[in-house]
């Protein structure tokens, strides 16, 4: 569905019945039903629908699958050209084809939109039973009630195994809960400027971006779908994407490229803008203009309750489940989810081995920048899937 007040995204063809159907494709979308689930609040979401995608080919013993988390703003189009059904190209385009460091003529990669995404799968955006947008209705959605839609999507595809699991960011929190709900169900791990808690510092600059959108007039406490285009709460999704966008790249990196320059002709002494100002504005247009407002909230808050201890006697006693190999990336330069993060996940989970830092002037979005050092490390990772010993 394309949502009425702008363009927004796909989600997909009616609901198919029984198990999973490969014909449904849009792009090379498919599109799992996995029933009703029921999220930690208790509430029910029910017919959940799961967009995602494959590359390669799952051998005779199952044994070959690798599934990517995505971060916050991702989907499941990992790589691959923009086209039907995907506003932008893939966003690990580099990292996943053949002779790529996940080269798909040896491993079957998979990667799924998460629940609550407005990416195909069931979220906000979607239609509720009562035959209008969840919108404001949608319950909240936590990091374990993703994994759940996850597990769903490997039972449906009869992978009880990820030789791999990896991902950034969110999809990092999503790798470290699956190893320590389900250890049995993850060779190896790899995450990339990731924590086991979001702290204060990230909750605090979670809430401005929900309050800039909460307060533009065009969010309509959530219920906007029949805004006319161009007249949804864009300005609100600009300023959070604007916030966002300043953690997600350094400080340095922002000087060096822009300084105080003003932009093109602009005269910032009047009325102008600074090239630094431009930059940000071209970013929030990009996002407003292709993400759901209700899933930018509802995704933002299930990263500010994230807390992998919660529940089972705190941070250390839940990180010293993971066994199992885990390679854990820093970013040299990341404020964001800054490397002593990283380094706490190292010193605490007894499956790690050392940290990895890459290098970087781009802060955290260097895990898209930087292929070439990411995709050593995820070579690196693979070569522990031949060496694990069953739990």
């Amino acid at each position: 569905m394309t949502a009425p007040y702008g363009p927004l995204s796909y989600d997909g063809p009616p609901p198919a019945t029984g198990a999973w159907r490969e014909g449904f494709d849009v792009g090379e979308r498919r599109f799992l039903d996995i029933g009703d689930v029921v999220v930690e609040s208790g509430e029910v979401i029910p017919d959940v629908r799961v967009a995602y995608e494959t590359w390669g080919t799952l051998n005779e013993d199952r044994s070959n699958a690798v599934y990517i988390c995505h971060a916050l703003t991702g989907d499941s189009h990992v790589t691959g050209p923009a086209g039907p059904g995907h506003v932008t190209g893939g966003w690990w385009d580099d990292l996943v084809g053949p002779g790529r460091p996940l080269d798909t003529d040896r491993w079957f990669v998979v990667c799924a939109n998460v629940l609550g995404g407005c990416q195909g799968t069931t979220g906000p955006a979607s239609i509720a039973p009562d035959g209008r947008p969840w919108g404001s209705r949608f319950p909240t959605v936590t990091v374990p009630d993703m994994v759940e839609v996850e597990r769903r999507v490997s039972d449906a595809l009869g992978i009880d195994e990820w030789a791999l699991m990896l991902g950034p960011s969110l999809g990092g929190m999503r790798v470290l809960e699956w190893m320590v709900a389900m250890p049995e169900r993850v060779r190896v791990g790899l995450v990339l400027g990731t924590t086991a808690a979001v702290t204060a510092d990230q909750i605090g600059t979670h809430a401005a971006q929900i309050g800039a959108i909460r307060a533009d007039p065009a969010f309509r406490g959530g219920d906007f779908y029949d805004a006319v285009p161009g007249e949804g709460p864009h300005v609100g999704m600009g300023i959070a994407r604007r916030i966002a966008h300043l953690t997600y790249r350094s400080e340095s990196e922002l000087d060096m490229r822009f300084g105080r320059e003003s932009q093109d002709d602009e005269d910032p002494w009047d009325g102008g803008r600074f090239a630094v100002e431009s930059y940000l504005d071209h970013q929030a247009d990009k996002l407003s203009r292709r993400f759901d407002a209700n899933t930018y909230i509802l995704l933002t808050q299930s990263m500010s309750l994230f807390d992998v201890g919660r529940g089972r006697g705190g941070v250390e006693e839940a990180l010293g489940r993971i066994t199992r190999p885990l390679v854990v990336v820093a970013l040299d330069t990341d404020r964001l989810f800054p490397p002593r993060l990283q380094q706490h996940l190292v010193e605490t989970v007894p499956g790690a081995d050392r940290l990895h830092v890459v290098r970087s002037p781009y802060g955290h979005d260097g895990f898209l920048i930087e292929t070439d050092q990411v995709g050593d490390l995820v070579r690196h990772a693979l070569s522990l899937t031949a060496v694990v010993d069953p739990l």
